[in-house]
């Protein structure tokens, strides 16, 4: 057994104290905690019948779904290292993940099967392709069938090597490389980072069942959780995790897009008692919808409502108590690379201004120097964390030791958040000191696009900046310059870009300009060409509102 937590060793206990309660849901489909754990021993032990050795990799390449934690908790089992992949990337980004990741098999879903056929010749590491029927399209003969998989060794499944809280989860994120980067946790840190059960630092797994037992044995519900956003995404990847460690059930929705009906839908017949979004990028649709149907749908069931990733106004917040008044809502500062550098709470007894956050308990403000900024100084610096925290990014020792670094004889997380510490100790947040845009909460390093518009015979130059949008909190804005004598087609330098990488990469907004202006060093102004782009929009508003306005007369 493990001297610390392994979310394997939690979960099997859950299942041995509750086996028929239910711990996943996916539209019509309900797997009990006994079905659970038997599937992901079957997985388990395909990956080692395949030759996966100790902290292997193991890509998913999913939509939301019970195979998604089915398999995850599979590697768990056997110390092998889920590794989320986001599954709208185009080949050659799939392919620098899993080739950086070192991954030796992937899970994909039927929908992907024309895709992993064509770069298979690429990823000569992989040995195992397991294909997840999706209706789509059939499992071809160079893969193996989710389904043969899951339910080949429904005992459980041990290897030789065992299993222990060092066990490795690997968490991809984009940002300020322009590449996505694996955020490497010890099982550990990341179960006591994300820990809501109030089970001890140190490893209890009779605790664990007892906690389960006593809350069926009196009656109380466990929480039903859905993770809004796609499991592929580390905060609903890690909020799941916490819902199942609690002994509840994770309900996923079926559609591939993001459906408000069908969420809400989803929240009335759960009840859903929890909920994991991305803040006004998600909050605002529903909001939209619900004050456009009053009492079509009851949230009364719902508790909590925690969002991470990005901006969730309070006036969003404001509109949804109206319809889930029992709820609280936390707010939390978080990122794959740290948690609990923060969090705001509001219900409707309670609120909080926008961007400001209680730090917690491990967390701090930096200076320049690495030095703790002093409350009410006025001073911007990095929030920092302490404690749990990753052991830094998978093959990049440089990157990890700028956002890992010592500070004061400590090992912390500073991945990049900038603050102001007010007098009361709460912080205010400024945003990334980076040029990288959030749209979403998805991560866009503008490099990489620039990059790839450039590829255009046209294009003699870019940039690309994040403008403001009040769903997504930025989107993303093309400036273009073209090569002397070429035109260039707005909307071809968008299909160009949504051709060659993720679809919210591409820039909604492309301006032609004369010259990018950039210095003698070669950098561009990415402020001035931000507010250079964000004018020309209030521009064309304006105009159009005018021409509008003509028009009605």
């Amino acid at each position: 057994m493990s001297r610390e937590w392994n979310f394997a060793d939690v979960w099997e206990a859950v299942a041995q104290a509750a086996p028929d309660s239910i711990a996943q849901a996916h539209g019509t489909r309900r797997i009990a905690w006994r079905e659970f754990d038997a599937q992901a021993n079957g997985m388990a032990w395909t990956l080692l019948q395949a030759g996966c050795q100790q902290q292997d990799k193991v890509a998913l390449y999913l939509h939301n779904g019970p195979e998604y934690l089915q398999s995850a908790f599979g590697c768990m089992k056997v110390a092998l290292v889920p590794v989320n992949t986001n599954y709208r990337y185009q080949q050659d980004e799939l392919h620098y993940l899993w080739d950086n990741a070192d991954a030796v098999a992937v899970v994909f879903h039927g929908a992907f099967t024309s895709t992993v056929d064509a770069m298979r010749a690429r990823c000569g590491k992989v040995r195992l392709w397991i294909h997840v029927d999706d209706g789509s399209m059939p499992c071809p003969d160079w893969a193996v069938p989710f389904e043969a998989s899951a339910t080949s060794h429904p005992a459980q499944v041990e290897a030789a090597w065992g299993r222990s809280g060092d066990d490795q989860v690997l968490i991809y994120t984009g940002g300020t490389t322009g590449r996505p980067r694996g955020v490497m946790w010890r099982q550990h840190d990341l179960y006591v980072a994300s820990n809501t059960t109030g089970d001890p630092e140190q490893v209890d797994l009779a605790c664990v069942r007892k906690r389960i037992a006593a809350m069926l044995q009196n009656g109380l519900a466990p929480p039903v959780g859905l993770p809004a956003a796609p499991l592929m995404h580390g905060t609903a990847y890690v909020f799941a995790g916490a819902i199942l460690t609690r002994g509840g059930t994770v309900t996923t929705l079926t559609s591939t897009q993001f459906d408000v009906d069908e969420l809400l839908t989803a929240i009335e017949a759960g009840p859903v008692t929890d909920l994991c979004i991305v803040g006004d990028a998600f909050c605002r649709p529903m909001v939209d919808a619900l004050d456009a149907a009053p009492g079509r749908w009851n949230l009364a069931g719902l508790k909590a409502v925690s969002s991470s990733g990005m901006m969730w106004s309070n006036v969003v917040k404001a509109r949804l108590l109206e319809h889930a008044p029992n709820a609280v809502l936390i707010d939390f500062l978080n990122s794959s690379e740290a948690s609990g550098m923060g969090r705001a709470i509001a219900s409707k007894e309670r609120t909080s201004p926008s961007a400001r956050f209680k730090l917690g308990k491990n967390a701090f403000v930096i200076d320049a120097d690495n030095q703790p900024v002093a409350p009410g100084s006025g001073i911007a610096g990095r929030v920092a964390v302490r404690g749990n925290v990753p052991l830094g990014y998978y093959g990049d020792p440089e990157k990890s030791a700028a956002t890992f670094p010592i500070i004061n004889g400590v090992r912390c997380a500073v991945p990049g958040d900038f603050a102001m510490v007010e007098a009361d100790g709460s912080i205010t947040l400024l945003g990334r000191g980076s040029v990288s845009i959030n749209t979403g909460g998805e991560k866009v390093f503008p490099e990489e696009v620039e990059e790839c518009i450039k590829l255009l015979p046209e294009v003699r130059d870019a940039v690309v900046v994040g403008v403001p949008d009040e769903r997504f909190g930025e989107t993303v804005a093309a400036l273009v310059e073209a090569v002397p004598g070429q035109a260039i087609d707005t909307a071809a330098v968008t299909e160009h870009v949504r051709t060659h990488l993720a679809r919210h990469k591409a820039p909604r907004h492309v301006m032609v300009v004369a010259s990018i202006g950039r210095g003698p060093n070669g950098k561009a102004d990415y402020m001035g060409l931000k507010k250079r782009v964000a004018d020309w929009l209030q521009e064309n508003a304006a105009a159009q509102a005018a021409s509008a306005l003509e028009q009605k007369a």
